[in-house]
């Protein structure tokens, strides 16, 4: 954490500073900011207010006295709920307009993380409280180098394992060889594992209509088998095991266990890919002007489809940010789950990744965009033609 870097950014924000509030670990994103342990103790409630300018100081129960011995700056005890009031007030010391997690209508709920009753709290003090989002954007979802670079490795490592997938699935076709979902999932996790992958759950791998199911796993229990003139969906995120920083990699890819994929789904997958190509073309455009929203992006992916008549088909945002978690709390491509008007800022990373479920089949294509201090640029492969298993 650097408190210089910090209140130059609550000054652009234009607020007269940032409070950090949490109560039993409820707010995970202001452990990383400050730099606390994620294992603190933390069973009575805790504040801590970095000013536009001047020194941060604390709060703390005299139960915890040294929640916050780490940073720097004044910590005041209380104890009583009365005494909690009077040393908010001190620790505000006239603050009109503070930063806090929250966003205004949930737009943003990997920020809102504030819970609404300690909102009110801050607004009975005549405090008006705007949302952090863009500053929790500054210093949460920007990549170092070494961050970098190791998505890029995962994802070198990741398009091989999608390869080898798909070529495993081709040979059991080859071969007669009977195969199900649950059996790629499986050969997928050794392939992770002797990759040096991990993931916190996946890979999906779905056929035909499942694939219609945009978050549809195979369990042990619950799976299809895959046959000839099947469309096969497989959606993959990891990132390295080692360094403890490592960044995800999230990609989809469909392919067609045949010879000639039927015109309705060479038709859709064409659709799909031309309105990815879309969104890519809007961050190659204008990610150097500082000026592209998250909700722009998702508004030229969604007009593309919407144009070819498949609009009530496509049911998800168009991309999400990504991060130490798949899913990161950088700007989301999104006009649809929500209006994120965040700026795509530089060393961000996101997926852009629309697609066309039917009752029959799905087809999702996915790539991840890294904008960094000079331009943008799809950090792996692009599918360009289903993959053919036949």
């Amino acid at each position: 954490m650097n408190i210089a870097d910090i209140q130059l950014a609550i000054q652009a924000e234009q607020v007269d500073g940032w409070l950090f509030f949490d109560h039993h670990h409820i707010d995970p994103l202001a452990y990383r900011i400050l730099g606390l342990p994620e294992g603190m103790h933390a069973t009575r409630r805790w504040y801590y207010f970095i000013p536009a300018h001047g020194e941060p100081r604390g709060m703390v129960h005299r139960i915890e006295p040294h929640s916050l011995a780490a940073l720097p700056g004044e910590k005041l005890p209380y104890s009583r709920w009365a005494e909690q009031m009077d040393r908010l007030i001190t620790l505000l010391d006239g603050a009109k307009t503070v930063a806090m997690q929250w966003s205004p209508n949930c737009a943003v709920p990997y920020v809102s993380t504030v819970d609404g009753g300690t909102i009110d709290l801050i607004r009975s003090l005549g405090v008006e409280i705007r949302s952090s989002a863009n500053l929790v954007q500054l210093f949460e979802a920007r990549w170092s180098a070494s961050q970098m670079e190791s998505h890029l490795e995962a994802g070198r490592r990741m398009d091989a394992v999608r390869a080898e997938a798909f070529q495993y699935i081709r040979t059991r076709l080859r071969d007669g060889i009977s195969l199900t979902e649950w059996d790629v999932h499986q050969y997928m996790h050794q392939l992770f594992v002797a990759s040096s992958l991990t993931t916190d759950h996946g890979p999906i791998v779905a056929v035909n209509a499942n694939a219609s199911d945009p978050h549809y796993e195979p369990t042990r229990e619950r799976h299809s088998p895959i046959e000839s003139g099947d469309l096969v969906l497989i959606d993959m995120w990891a990132k390295l095991v080692e360094p403890a920083d490592a960044v995800y990699y999230d990609i989809t890819w469909t392919g067609y266990c045949g010879a000639m994929p039927p015109d309705a789904m060479q038709d859709v997958f064409t659709i799909v890919s031309n309105a990815r190509d879309c969104g890519i073309r809007t961050v190659l455009d204008r990610a150097g002007t500082g000026d592209l929203r998250g909700f722009e992006v998702d508004d030229a992916v969604r007009n593309h489809i919407q144009l070819h008549g498949f609009g009530e088909f496509f049911i998800h945002r168009t991309g999400h940010s990504i991060g130490t978690s798949v899913h990161g709390s950088g700007a989301n491509m999104d006009n649809f789950e929500t209006h994120d008007e965040r700026h795509i800022i530089p060393r961000t990373c996101f997926s852009i990744e629309p697609g066309i479920y039917l009752p029959e089949f799905g087809i999702r294509s996915e790539v991840n965009m890294y904008v960094g201090e000079e331009g943008a640029r799809v950090t792996g492969e692009i599918q360009r033609e289903l993959v053919i298993l036949g």
